[in-house]
């Protein structure tokens, strides 16, 4: 004889550990309620969800810990450099810009003080040659001047010659008429003995004149000669 055993009836011990769960979880979730000032909404949120678990995850055994050690902090960043030149202030700027104008003057000052000098140079240089060409014009204004008067002496010598040889009262006669200058001239240059004989013989008044006048020009008095 065959006996048959029943099959497990599990459905209402399912609805039983469902209730049951139920019941677990509104009575966690009033004691958070009660207890809501004093923990923070993520805490009953996480202790409604672990009640909602199966029993099995409240029997697993606790992660052992790690006994490695945490890594050290990254030592702190160096501060940041910055790249290029640093900023210039409002002052500093004016202040370049001011000495910017100033390197302006100055050179601009350089530049006239170098062309000016070039004026002067080439002045002094036709300066120098003016001066040249007047002392070598001095020269031969010299030159012909002592040329000239050899040969004016050569001609009065040649005067005085010929008075030399005239008798002293003829020659009087004759220097009673002539111009005091041609008279003087003639007269410094004749032999004292020759002049003494002629003046004597000349007339008095022009003889006197013409003895003022040697006087004078031998002595390096100037006089305007009179007639």
């Amino acid at each position: 004889m065959n006996v048959t055993i029943p099959a497990p009836r599990l459905l209402p011990a399912t609805i039983a550990a469902m209730a049951a769960l139920l019941l677990l979880k509104t009575g966690i979730l009033l004691l958070a309620a009660v207890t809501h000032n004093a923990r923070p909404d993520s805490a009953i949120v996480a202790v409604a969800n672990a009640a909602s678990t199966d029993g099995t995850a409240e029997h697993a055994p606790a992660p052992a810990a790690s006994h490695t050690k945490a890594p050290p902090p990254p030592p702190p960043a160096a501060p940041a450099v910055p790249e290029g030149p640093p900023p210039v202030s409002e002052s500093e700027r004016a202040l370049l810009q001011d000495l910017r104008q100033r390197r302006k003057e100055l050179d601009a000052r350089a530049e006239a003080v170098k062309a000016r000098e070039s004026v002067l140079a080439a002045t002094e240089q036709k300066l120098a040659t003016r001066v040249r060409e007047l002392q070598t014009l001095q020269k031969k204004l010299e030159g012909l001047g002592a040329e000239q008067k050899q040969k004016e002496d050569s001609g009065w010598q040649g005067l005085v010659k010929l008075y030399e040889a005239m008798r002293p009262k003829d020659a009087a006669t004759i220097f009673n008429d002539l111009q005091m200058p041609v008279l003087i001239q003639v007269m410094d240059r004749m032999k004292d003995a020759k002049a003494a004989a002629v003046m004597a013989a000349m007339n008095p008044d022009k003889a006197r004149d013409l003895t003022a006048e040697l006087a004078r020009m031998r002595t390096g008095q100037n006089s305007p000669a009179g007639g």
